[in-house]
């Protein structure tokens, strides 16, 4: 995808979405998805946390899975190692959630093909915190 086609795309999925649901959410402060999801939820969205290993974060109760959430989610960030996202989505496309994120770092090809297959709009690669700050100035 090119530079301004992949840039509307982001646009579009930041202005369109309220709930983002992020996947390896961790409740450690230090660490990057904490201050992320932090950070957007400062700027009014809702954050859904999704990570087995914790119950609560940033004031919202953690699911154990993608499925598990029964809300409508927007958007779904993943901050995830890149190998584990091929089965995270296959999860994702048994929801209705109609954006899907990889933050910088996260690529998976196999995975963003998939999400594709089954009328996803995927992102890959790129920081939703620094895109909101670029894009939606």
């Amino acid at each position: 995808m090119d530079t301004h086609k992949e840039q509307e795309l982001m646009k579009v999925m930041l202005k369109n979405s309220k709930t983002i649901a992020v996947v390896g959410l961790s409740d450690k402060t230090h660490r990057t998805s904490y201050q992320i999801s932090k950070a957007m939820q400062a700027l009014g969205y809702r954050i859904i946390p999704v990570n087995p290993y914790v119950d609560f974060v940033l004031g919202e109760r953690a699911y154990s899975s993608i499925l598990d959430v029964k809300e409508k989610v927007d958007l779904i960030n993943i901050f995830r190692r890149s190998d584990k996202v091929y089965d995270i989505a296959e999860e994702i496309c048994k929801t209705d959630a109609p954006y899907v994120w990889m933050q910088q770092g996260v690529v998976n090809k196999e995975a963003a093909n998939l999400l594709k297959e089954n009328n996803k709009e995927v992102v890959m690669d790129q920081c939703i915190k620094v895109a909101h700050a670029v894009l939606l100035k």
